[in-house]
Parts: C-alpha cells; sequence; structure tokens
C-alpha cells in the first residue's frame, strides 16, 4: 500500500515524502519582480511545514513579458544571488525546491517595438526565442540552487495557449533543456483536459514528471467531499505514459490521499489551499493527528494580500 509519507525519487532527487507544494500565485514581488520578505516568509514556513517539495509561483522568463502586479521575473543573471539565498533558506528545512517558468503571454519585440502577436501569427524565429527563454531559465536556475524548474503550460499562460496549435514545442524545449543540462530535473504542469498527446511527447523527450492540472480556482472541495477534483485526468496519463504523475485539485485528507495512491499508478500529489489553510498541516499528519485539512475551498484567500486564509488569524 503506497503512503503520502513514502520517501520518493524524483528525477534523481530524493523527497522525504509524496506532498508537493503546488504552485501558487502570492503576487508579492516588488515592481522590478524581485523576491521580498513577504515571499522569504511564506515560503520559508511552508518549508518547514514538511512538504516533500515546493514548486514556486508563477516566474516570468522574458524581458518584454506581459507583467502581472506583484508577478517574480527571472530573466536575467541580476536575479541569481537573491535567489541563491531564497533557495539554500528552502534547502536548510530538507525541502527540495522548483521555479515555475512561465511566459504569460505572446509579446515579442519587432523592430524595437513591442507588440502582443497573435498565436497563429508567430513565426520560426519567434518560437525559437521562446525555447531559448526556458533554456536560459533552467541554466539560470541550476546556478541559483534550484532542484529543477516546472515547465507552465497550464491555465492559459502562453505555452498552454501555443501548444493548442502546435505541442511539439514541448519536445523543442525539453530538447533544448537536456542539450546544456543533461541531469537537471524539469516537471510540466499541465491542463488535464485533452492532454494526452502532449504528456506522450514530454515522456519521450525526458521530461520528469507531470503535474495535471486545470481550471482549479471555481472547484470548492473540502475533507471527503470533492477531493481531487483532477484525478481522472491523471489517471488517464497515468495509463498511457511512463513518468511520474502529480495529481493536484482539492486534496483535503490523508485517508482520501492514501486511497487515491494505493488504486492508481500516481506518484505524487500536490496541494494548495489545505496549505494555505494550515502551512505545517504535514508535520501535523506525520506527527499522528490525522485530522483533515480545515479548508473549505471558499477561495477567499484569493482576495487577499499574499494569498492568506481569511479564518486564520496572526
Amino acid at each position: 500500500m503506497k503512503n503520502i509519507f513514502d520517501e520518493m525519487n524524483l528525477g534523481g532527487l530524493k523527497l522525504k515524502n509524496r506532498l508537493i507544494r503546488s504552485a501558487t500565485w502570492l503576487g508579492a514581488a516588488d515592481d522590478d519582480g524581485n523576491l521580498t520578505e513577504e515571499i522569504f516568509s511564506t515560503y520559508e514556513e511552508l518549508a518547514k511545514g514538511g512538504v516533500g517539495a515546493i514548486v514556486t509561483g508563477i516566474t516570468t522568463i522574458s524581458s518584454h513579458d506581459a507583467l502581472i502586479e506583484g508577478i517574480a521575473q527571472f530573466h536575467g543573471d541580476e536575479f541569481i544571488e537573491q535567489h541563491k539565498k531564497f533557495t539554500a533558506m528552502i534547502h536548510a528545512h530538507d525541502c527540495k525546491i522548483f521555479m515555475q517558468t512561465a511566459i504569460v503571454d505572446s509579446v515579442f519585440a519587432i523592430d524595437g517595438e513591442l507588440y502582443r502577436v497573435p498565436i497563429n501569427l508567430l513565426s520560426d524565429e519567434n518560437i525559437s526565442e521562446v525555447v531559448k527563454l526556458f533554456v536560459d531559465a533552467a541554466i539560470r536556475a541550476k546556478s541559483a540552487g534550484y532542484d529543477g524548474i516546472q515547465l507552465h503550460a497550464a491555465h492559459g499562460f502562453f505555452l498552454s495557449q501555443y501548444i493548442q496549435r502546435d505541442e511539439k514545442i514541448l519536445g523543442d524545449i525539453l530538447n533544448a533543456i537536456r542539450d546544456v543540462e543533461k541531469n537537471f530535473c524539469v516537471i510540466a504542469k499541465i491542463n488535464g483536459e485533452n492532454c494526452v498527446s502532449a504528456c506522450e511527447i514530454m515522456a519521450a523527450h525526458g521530461i520528469n514528471a507531470i503535474e495535471i492540472s486545470g481550471n482549479c480556482t471555481s472547484r470548492e472541495a473540502r475533507a471527503h467531499f470533492g477531493e481531487g477534483y483532477f484525478q481522472n485526468f491523471a489517471e488517464v496519463v497515468s495509463e498511457r505514459v511512463d513518468v511520474p504523475i502529480i495529481s493536484v485539485g482539492g486534496w483535503r485528507s490523508v485517508e482520501a490521499m492514501n486511497k487515491f495512491l494505493s488504486t492508481t499508478n500516481i506518484d505524487f500529489l500536490s496541494l494548495s489551499r489545505a496549505l494555505i489553510r494550515e502551512p505545517s498541516i504535514v508535520n501535523r499528519w506525520r506527527s499522528g493527528d490525522l485530522r483533515p485539512s480545515a479548508c473549505i475551498g471558499c477561495n477567499a484567500c484569493y482576495q487577499t494580500p499574499a494569498h492568506k486564509c481569511i479564518f486564520v488569524r496572526s
């Protein structure tokens, strides 16, 4: 029987359990995309809380990307030193750390001016630029001490838009990364709807794990009600590809998670709102207190600065 506290190997990395903190938007970077004390304190609390690995919130890797207020940026070597301090802090708590690398929108420089180029009008040169951005981000992330990166191909951002036109870009990115960072751990996040062929491409080109997601912000889940709302997608993919699959979506109870792990080919589970409600819940479970997460999936945390649970008072 599989258990959430099984020690695991992910792309050569030893994880102390099967639980991963899924990438979660904070919007807490400063105006120049730098890490802030809010980011450091939030992630240190998570690392102390017992998860095996953390995936950062979305981080843009393009200097001319469409910017969301508070988004972290990682498109130049000038960001490396602050991220070295960040990853060292996470590692001090026996936790692995992945950067979620992304391009928000299809903004490209043409003759010195920035334009949002429709997906169907992107040139081969534009796509070559995209591939290089992800390669450069992987090299930079490794230099900054990250254990790996996550390619963000979900939730309507650039890659999730582009793969509806041509899924081969995922293979191109992975090939290019492997050419320069052969053993660096690369995982991906993708929407579960109609993603099997894209996952097969990634599996064929050396992806280390795939997190199956979808449109989750409107989903309600609480203990024993609505847990694992993307699990069906994850199960389908797990039957088709021979790489570890990460199932995200409303996990709240040890009972439900262990049952799902033990009856499927799924290797890892990722949590978000349960950890917003209680960042140390994994340590609580490990101590023997198996009460489920008190998160009710109300989504009010998404309306607060840096996404804090409204039911928890500091």
